[in-house]
């Protein structure tokens, strides 16, 4: 897998579920889950409660290296976290297959500072993460976006990010990710602006109505 993708996870397959057993476990500083696989069916195993942390902080959509103890290790992402009272209680797991494309929530990563913010605008983001396909070892962990470019009142939508080559976009092409906005004062400010404009504009034209009547 690419250098991206080299984090490890060690785990113990468990044949024991009662709930005892499953407590002693965690009192371990163990987290029973479940690894999901096409291929070899559901497996019961227990990992390290840290190191699973260490993991789940690089991101649910990065891949990692799963080793079974006197078992064999491959690709897999955390498909869900169970917690209870603040504190991890369960983890699935999902083997990946090297040859089989999947879909998952990348994190983006806004870069760079607005030129719209430059003129009082503030940079609005609406969405932190982007639904793509590809084979294992073509999906990045993150997705960059520069947002240098945009200006007052533009928006940034998912048709507008570059995937690496490889890799397809499920979110929706029309979906907001983010957009510079004026701050409500600026907003106000404006429409004040506006308003008396159009009081003017509308006092010299009652004006100049007056004149020609009194002309008349």
């Amino acid at each position: 897998m690419s250098a991206e993708h080299n984090v490890k996870l060690s785990a113990e397959k468990r044949s024991l579920a009662s709930s005892s057993s499953l407590r002693q476990l965690r009192e371990a500083g163990r987290i029973p889950g479940v690894v999901y696989s096409s291929q070899m069916g559901s497996l019961s195993l227990h990992v390290d409660a840290k190191e699973l942390l260490k993991v789940a902080r690089t991101g649910r959509s990065e891949f990692f290296t799963l080793s079974i103890t006197d078992g064999e290790s491959f690709p897999a992402l955390i498909k869900d976290v169970q917690q209870r009272g603040g504190k991890v209680v369960h983890v699935d797991f999902q083997h990946v297959s090297k040859n089989k494309p999947i879909r998952v929530k990348v994190p983006i990563h806004y870069t760079g500072t607005p030129e719209g913010t430059q003129s009082g605008g503030i940079l609005q983001t609406q969405e932190t993460e982007l639904e793509v396909e590809g084979l294992p070892d073509s999906l990045p962990a993150g997705i960059d976006v520069d947002v240098t470019g945009l200006g007052t009142g533009d928006k940034l939508t998912a048709a507008d990010v570059k995937l690496p080559e490889g890799v397809s976009l499920i979110t929706s092409e029309e979906a907001l990710l983010a957009s510079i906005v004026l701050p409500r004062a600026a907003l106000e400010a404006t429409d004040e602006g506006a308003d008396a404009a159009a009081e003017g504009e509308g006092a010299a034209e009652t004006a100049e109505a007056d004149a020609k009547s009194e002309e008349a």
